[in-house]
């Protein structure tokens, strides 16, 4: 038994043909059997069937595969907001006899899965076999991978933006160009993809082919703005349709203090007060009390880690984890996510920029600069786990502490699961 174990460990976890699909393959497993089987035993009234993964921006996107983009610049929400590749790509599918719901899942886990193996494969060229897995493992089961499995651009965003990064530093400018302006057609942060590989060839000395080819990416982009004038007689439409879902640009320094504020002492008490009650007491006393002895508690496992054997920090690890999630609902996983992964992904970005190539700080800093300037903290996890760089910066920080980085991967999987539970309830989950 015990060859068997160790020859099934040299088969999957060392050699890159099996690892990827490994990865993905158990975050599959998580995220449907959350939504099909866990979830509809505890909500009765839970869906089960195919349509349990098309809600939220799954529904704009079946508009416009069925019935195409509409618009009117009166500020409200259009589905000429969603750039067109996914979209696009589910009704050419469908045009083969596919139902919606069967070839939107089929493109954003296709492509999750091709994106797991060029992000593996680009990780072991550049940093090697270690890092490779880490980054992988981190890009597979961080909670917002959720919307990899379902109906969402997240899959084929990833694919197409990794992609493009290993095609620049494997100077394969052709794929480049393709790759990139494909990204720039599926979400507004492709955009930020242009200045990266810009700013990358500048400071590498690039040939003129880089810089063309960089130029390139933008093709993606151009169409749809060249659609945008054929159809709504304006060639930034797309944008004016942004304010819709964001309605000012700018750092919106009033929304992440709000996020950070309830995170810290509680919605309730953030928004009416500490003391509001007729009773003179505070609002919601458990938040800010059960915050305090959790980010205690994590900081005191973390201090001792050295002296504490194994069994006890596992315990006491998933002790917190526990408590965490009994005690914290969606919303609050949302806040603490959105804070999570911009501003840890950008503390990430900064600690490995030494080992980073160019294209990877250059784009994962363009990505988040253009997250924060769009404007509102909506969906900022979701957003920001599509840059790919920063869960390569995430997977080569906990490369070099393998404990922190299980323990990590174990909170990312059971924060995932609550993700899918909530999606399946179709609460907002980013």
């Amino acid at each position: 038994m015990a060859t068997v174990q160790i020859l099934i460990r040299k088969v999957l976890w060392k050699n890159h043909l099996f690892f990827p699909i490994t990865m993905w393959f158990l975050s599959r497993v998580i995220i449907w059997t959350t939504m099909l089987l866990i979830t509809p035993n505890f909500f009765a009234s839970i869906n089960q069937h195919w349509g349990i993964f098309d809600a939220w921006d799954g529904l704009h996107y079946r508009a416009i595969a069925t019935t195409g983009y509409e618009f009117i610049n009166d500020g409200k929400q259009h589905n000429l907001a969603f750039f067109p590749l996914f979209p696009f790509s589910i009704r050419v599918l469908m045009q083969l006899g596919l139902s919606f719901e069967v070839a939107g899942l089929l493109i954003n886990n296709l492509a999750f899965l091709a994106a797991l193996y060029c992000l593996y494969l680009w990780l072991k060229e550049f940093y090697g076999k270690k890092i490779a897995q880490w980054g992988t493992a981190v890009l597979c089961f961080y909670p917002a991978s959720m919307f990899t499995g379902v109906i969402y651009t997240e899959g084929l965003y990833l694919f197409l933006s990794t992609a493009t990064l290993r095609a620049f530093d494997q100077k394969q400018y052709s794929l480049m160009a393709i790759w990139g302006a494909m990204a720039t057609a599926t979400r507004p942060t492709g955009l930020a993809l242009i200045p990266a590989l810009i700013m990358a060839s500048v400071k590498e000395r690039r040939s003129v082919i880089a810089y063309l080819a960089s130029l390139a990416t933008t093709a993606g982009v151009l169409l749809f703005s060249l659609y945008c004038a054929v159809r709504f007689h304006d060639p930034l439409a797309f944008i004016a349709a942004q304010r819709g879902w964001r309605p000012s640009l700018g750092f919106d320094w009033q929304g992440w203090l709000n996020m950070l504020m309830q995170i810290v002492v509680g919605e309730r008490n953030w928004q009416f007060g500490w003391v509001k009650t007729s009773s003179g007491f505070i609002n919601d006393p458990w938040h800010p009390l059960i915050f305090t002895v959790i980010s205690f508690g994590g900081y005191c496992l973390y201090y001792f880690r050295k002296s504490l054997i194994a069994a006890k920090l596992v315990y006491g690890f998933y002790t917190s984890v526990l408590l965490l999630l009994i005690w914290a609902d969606v919303h609050f996983m949302n806040q603490l996510l959105n804070a999570f992964m911009v501003l840890g992904g950008i503390y990430c970005l900064w600690y490995c920029r030494q080992q980073l190539t160019s294209v990877t700080i250059m784009y994962g800093f363009c990505g988040v600069g253009l997250l924060l300037a769009s404007g509102g903290t909506i969906s900022l996890s979701r957003l920001a786990y599509g840059i790919v760089p920063l869960s390569v910066a995430m997977g080569m920080l906990v490369s070099r502490h393998p404990r922190l980085g299980s323990f990590t991967l174990g909170l990312f999987v059971v924060l995932l699961a609550k993700l899918a539970v909530g999606f399946a309830q179709e609460q907002w989950v980013g």
